[in-house]
């Protein structure tokens, strides 16, 4: 079983002529330890929702993956495999979620299967904890995880396994290929860290020096690792880490604990060297039909689902309730209490007219859908009372306290690992996770939001303190290219609200959303209220709409968030001189480029000089053909915000200067 993985891996790679063919070789054993005796899954419904969750973290060993998916019985037939990183293959280079059956997250950017692998463990115990009932486990599974050396180095592991062992996820198991070789070679120069002492800090179990090419020992520390993610060990309930000591490239003879058989193919006569080492006669891509036999879990894996469906059912029939809110948050539906919800903050919102920081009126929107919609989790890193990512009636999650109610995660000082950790959530199903910090640390997590928009997962990032507005903590902590910078990641939504009305509409539409993830940016400081028709509303979730208009408008100013009110207040000056322009407000541009082209061309009407203005970066604006930008090339200063808008030129008194300059060159 074992080397039917080896010949496939090796065979693939070498018609690909590129891939990683040493972790599918050395960790073959590990594979079939887990799947052949541990995994529940049914290959013929990747979706069941009480499946274990596999996450390869060391994506770019995929084969080992491929492999198993074809084996066990998945759709993926060998023709997938010998067509492995090639155009519209459903075998690319590294895992893709909604590419290939069974794989449950895109990795390859190494560490951050390791965070999905924890927020998909956090969500399996929140619903346990939800929807369980005695003698109704309808919420029963294990996340596993297979993660390298490169995994471990990379400081997203420390974030997420920090956070992990710290709200005790039992039902995590990391399988570590403690293989002491990566691109460069022997781990030992550059990576020393005792790495079962350093779990074991965190707070996990840890099953040391387990040989990973013994099958019966990989067996005996699955089987302990499962029993103490059910029952605790000693009482004591934590995730697990296996060591497993493997062999890179096991049964190459020349190319075995080498850093050459990480990333690169065997070579044909390495690999007939390698057929004849492992006793493997078969010609490429061929299975003798006894192993697919070993491997097949179609049978026992439908026998597993079918158990639970009619666990389910009696579930069904005593708690109806539980069971119809549990499918259809699987489902990702929203409730029928979302319309009210943003029915009922819209409405407060145009009620009290304030003039507040977006970031409260963020808080303000919370306080509506959060009660509304129980699926709605998230929190902060460190930074919720500035964030105010917390609402009413939201119980703060805690280790020592059942999980079946709480709403608010404490992420820490873990920018990445929080955003790693959505993801997995969102992955696992029956959640739409948020995470908030201040928009500068976006940087820190920028990988793990590219991941999520690649996957199109429904994860909302809310991003406050948004530009030089933020003030005195100065140029470090003020966001000037970030928002510029996230609107350029393929399928990620990026919303700047003006108020609080835009504020609700942003987050009802991130919300909804279901093919991708939002960022959500809010100011620190207060803005002023803006009135608006219903028809303007309405418009709001298109992205950009005409706010103000004139018959004889002369020019156009483009704004967003804070500038929004400073646009307005330079429409005033220019009227005073007998100007008038058109104010557009364009809180989503992402959402505005999508938009027909009959919507964009009123909006933005052919001839009428364009003047954006945005705290920001200058050179996105260029793209909407604007006649100037007032925006902010160069890093900010330590002062009071009002200062600051003085200081680089965001007055109402420049930006009407502005437009009446762009005025005199056209007509000269």
């Amino acid at each position: 079983m074992a080397n039917a993985i080896r010949a496939l891996s090796m065979d693939a790679v070498q018609q690909a002529n590129s891939g990683h063919p040493g972790m599918p070789m050395g960790m073959a054993e590990v594979a079939v330890a887990l799947w052949s005796r541990h995994l529940r899954h049914n290959p013929a419904n990747p979706a069941w929702a009480d499946r274990d969750r596999f996450v390869l973290s060391n994506g770019h060993g995929s084969m080992l993956l491929y492999s198993l998916l074809h084996l066990t019985g998945y759709a993926l037939p060998v023709d997938e495999l010998r067509n492995f990183r090639q155009l519209h293959s459903r075998t690319p280079g590294h895992p893709e979620v909604g590419v290939t059956p069974g794989v449950e997250t895109t990795t390859g950017p190494l560490g951050q299967g390791l965070a999905n692998a924890v927020g998909m463990a956090l969500s399996e115990k929140i619903l346990a904890d939800r929807f369980n009932r005695d003698g109704f486990p309808v919420v029963d599974h294990f996340t596993w995880a297979f993660a390298g050396d490169g995994c471990l180095m990379e400081g997203i592991s420390h974030e997420a396994c920090s956070l992990a062992g710290t709200l005790r996820l039992s039902r995590l198991v990391v399988l570590y290929d403690d293989n002491g070789i990566s691109i460069d070679g022997q781990v030992r120069h550059w990576f020393s860290d005792d790495t079962a002492r350093r779990f074991q800090a965190y707070g996990w179990h840890v099953i040391p020096d387990v040989d990973g090419h013994d099958v019966e020992a990989l067996d005996a520390a699955i089987a302990m690792a499962r029993d103490w993610g059910s029952n605790g060990r000693d009482g004591v309930f934590a995730p697990t880490l296996i060591q497993c000591r493997t062999h890179i490239g096991k049964g190459s003879p020349n190319r075995v604990d080498s850093a050459k058989a990480h990333g690169e193919p065997l070579g044909k006569d390495e690999i007939a060297a390698t057929r004849a080492a492992i006793g493997w006669p078969h010609a490429p891509f061929e299975v003798p039909a006894d192993v697919y036999a070993a491997w097949d879990a179609r049978e026992a894996g439908a026998a597993r689902e079918e158990t639970w469906q009619k666990l389910f059912e009696a579930y069904a029939a005593e708690h109806p309730a539980e069971a119809a809110e549990f499918e259809r948050r699987m489902r990702g539906e929203l409730p029928a209490s979302f319309d009210d919800a943003l029915e009922a903050a819209l409405a407060e919102a145009l009620a009290k007219g304030e003039a507040i920081a977006t970031r409260k009126a963020s808080q303000n929107a919370l306080n509506h859908f959060g009660p509304a919609i129980p699926e709605l989790v998230g929190g902060s890193a460190d930074l919720t009372g500035s964030n105010l990512t917390d609402f009413k009636g939201a119980g703060a999650l805690r280790a020592d306290a059942s999980f079946a109610n709480a709403r608010h995660i404490n992420f820490g000082v873990r920018e990445f690992g929080m955003s790693g950790i959505l993801n997995g959530m969102a992955l696992h199903g029956g959640f739409i996770p948020y995470g908030g910090t201040f928009l500068t640390f976006s940087d820190y997590a920028r990988n793990a939001l590219r991941m999520a928009a690649l996957m199109k997962q429904r994860v909302v990032y809310v991003y406050t303190h948004d530009s030089i507005g933020l003030g005195e903590d100065g140029p470090t902590h003020q966001a000037v290219e970030q928002a510029s910078s996230l609107r350029l990641i393929p399928n990620m939504d990026l919303w700047r609200p003006c108020d609080p009305v835009e504020s609700v509409v942003a987050w009802s539409e991130a919300i909804s959303r279901r093919d991708g993830p939002s960022s959500l940016l809010f100011s620190r400081q207060a803005v002023p209220f803006v009135t608006r028709s219903e028809r303007q509303v309405d418009a709001i979730h298109r992205g950009g709409y005409v706010l103000r208009d004139a018959e004889e408008a002369a020019a156009v100013i483009i704004a967003t968030g804070s500038e929004v009110g400073l646009a307005l207040a330079a429409r005033e000056l220019l009227a005073a001189d007998g100007i008038a322009v058109r104010i557009v407000s364009m809180p989503s541009t992402t959402v505005f480029d999508r938009q027909e082209t009959a919507w964009k061309s009123v909006v933005l009407p052919e001839g009428l000089p364009r003047v954006a203005v945005e705290a920001g970066v200058s050179d996105f604006w260029w793209k909407y053909r604007c006649d100037a930008v007032v925006g902010i090339d160069a890093f900010g200063e330590s002062a009071p915000a009002g200062a600051l808008f003085q200081h680089f030129g965001f007055t109402a008194e420049n930006v009407a200067d502005t437009v009446r300059e762009v005025l005199r060159r056209r007509a000269g």
